[in-house]
């Protein structure tokens, strides 16, 4: 999927405040995102909403998310 810049850049700031939350590293984190598709179906396709709310909230949501998708975190 194509994005924009500010969607990469979103995804990327994602990616990392995940792998901190996670204790994982980024490349590993960006993965599992891509893998259940949560990269492609919902963080870049809802950017418009997602990207205005508070970290805290998008970590915890993201990580709800993967672990219904049946990621271990």
């Amino acid at each position: 999927m194509m994005c924009t810049k500010k969607e990469l850049q979103f995804s990327i700031f994602l990616i990392y405040a995940l792998a901190e939350k996670w204790k994982k590293n980024p490349s590993d984190v960006y993965h599992i995102l891509n893998n259940t598709r949560i990269l492609d179906d919902y963080i870049l396709v809802c950017y418009d909403t997602l990207h205005t709310l508070g970290t805290e909230y998008l970590v915890d949501d993201i990580t709800e998310f993967a672990k219904e998708k049946g990621v271990r975190i």
